[in-house]
This record gives structure tokens, sequence and C-alpha cells, in this order.
């Protein structure tokens, strides 16, 4: 099922190519510290001012750069949309029954993307408000006041890239843990002015055998998740209006890439 998010709001005017971010100064980071280190997990709620936050969200909806990501064990594929759109009714059957397979009973995604290089010359030439927003969350005052909640001082920079999950996408259970990208935390930015839990899209922390929690995608919120701790978005279902859009990453220590 294709949607489009932009009938849904046929007045929205475009993102200015100056958007800036900016800390909203009433955060409680003493409240998501406690959470974080009782759990693992913890949610910021109100994280950018609200002007940011709008900008940015009309930014992820007006683009149509999106790629697919869909794995096949351990080998990622990208689709773009024009490439999808192409496929035919048995070609897009096919696909589909090939991402279900491989989630009943191994780590499966599939969802849109849209990458931000790592390297930090390479943001700085950049004009992608995206690779903007991971320069700003590599700046010092982000990384200290993200630090603080997770309990780690020695951060050094945060990747970064715009995710959208349209009816059928998800992520199936796994913990972030990748031998030498030294990541410490997973954030997501959820960017959903109006969302149903039962439209799917669920952040699931997996606590081990049936225990559990649930975070509901929600506008202007920064999901922080201890690596390590295994957790899955569940699928979108056909009921959703529009796509779940977030600015997802990780936070991580060593070397600032070049």
């Amino acid at each position: 099922m294709e949607i489009t998010d932009e009938a849904a709001h046929p007045t929205m005017p475009p993102t200015s190519t100056s958007l800036t971010f900016t800390l909203n100064p009433a955060l409680d980071t003493k409240a998501a510290a406690d959470a974080f280190a009782q759990g693992g997990h913890t949610r910021l709620t109100d994280f950018l001012e609200e002007a940011c936050a709008e900008a940015l969200w009309r930014e992820l909806r007006a683009r149509e750069d999106w790629v697919q990501v869909i794995n096949s064990g351990d080998k990622s594929f990208e689709l773009d949309r024009p490439t999808r759109k192409s496929f035919s009714p048995e070609q897009a059957k096919a696909m589909d029954d090939a991402v279900y397979a491989g989630a009943r009973s191994g780590f499966q995604f599939r969802y849109e993307a849209v990458r931000v290089p790592d390297s930090a010359k390479a943001r700085a030439k950049s004009t992608d408000p995206l690779a903007r927003f991971a320069t700003w969350m590599s700046s010092a005052p982000v990384r200290a006041l993200l630090g603080a909640v997770t309990g780690e001082a020695a951060l050094t920079f945060a990747d970064a890239q715009g995710t959208a999950y349209a009816p059928g996408d998800f992520l199936t259970a796994h913990d972030d843990a990748v031998a030498g990208k030294r990541r410490h935390a997973a954030y997501v930015l959820g960017l959903n002015p109006a969302w149903r839990a039962e439209w799917g899209g669920l952040l699931l922390l997996h606590d081990g055998g049936e225990q559990g929690r649930i975070a509901v995608p929600a506008f202007n919120t920064l999901d922080l998740i201890r690596v390590g701790q295994a957790h899955s978005v569940s699928e979108v279902t056909r009921a959703a209006p529009n796509r779940r859009y977030a600015v997802t990453g990780w936070m991580r220590k060593g070397p600032v890439p070049a």
C-alpha cells in the first residue's frame, strides 16, 4: 500500500534552507537520567523548541529522495520510490513474501531512510537540513546534555538518518551492538503530530520473557535506548494515514570521522 502524506496537508509550506535547531531549555534531565539508569530507556518530551521540530517534520514529509532499505540475512538492499513503483503486482508480492518470511525467525527490517554522512567535512559542505541536524546533535551542548542523561561523559559525536515507516514497514528485535562502532545509546527523535497506538510503529523495549515496555510514536520526543537493550519497531498498519517519521542514530564515542 502506498500513501501520499502531502495529500493530507496540501498547503504545507516548504522548509527554510536556513533551518537551525535549539534545545528546549525546560527539559527535565534529572528524571530522564534516573529512568535511563534504571531501565536502559528514557524519553525526553519537547526535546527541541517547537518551531524547530515543526520545520524538521515538514522537511521530512516534503522529501522525495527516500530509499527503502530491506535486508536479506546479512545483506542490505536499497530501493528508491520510482523503482518500487515500477514493480509488477507479482514482483511486489514476492518482495513482501520474502520480507515476512525473514521476520518469522530472524532479524528483518523494511523502512525508508535518508542517509547522512558521518564525516564532519562532508556535513559542513552539505546544504541538507539533516546534515545540519547531525552536526548540531554532535555539538558540545547537546553531547553534554545527553551524556548527563545516559551517564557517559565521553560522547564525541552523533550519526543520523531520516526514517519513514509506511504501512507494512517494521524492524525486528536487535540491540544495536556492533563491534568497532563504539555506540553508547541509540536515539529516536519522533516527528509525528498525530499518531494512534492502533496504527502500529510502536517502539518496543524487550525485557525478556513476557515482559516489555511500549513507547507510542509522538511529536518532538527524543527516545534514548542503551546499546545492549533489545528493542524493535512494530509493523505500521494500513490504518495509518501517513508515514511514521523520525530522525534516528546513535550517540557514539571515539574519534570523530574526518
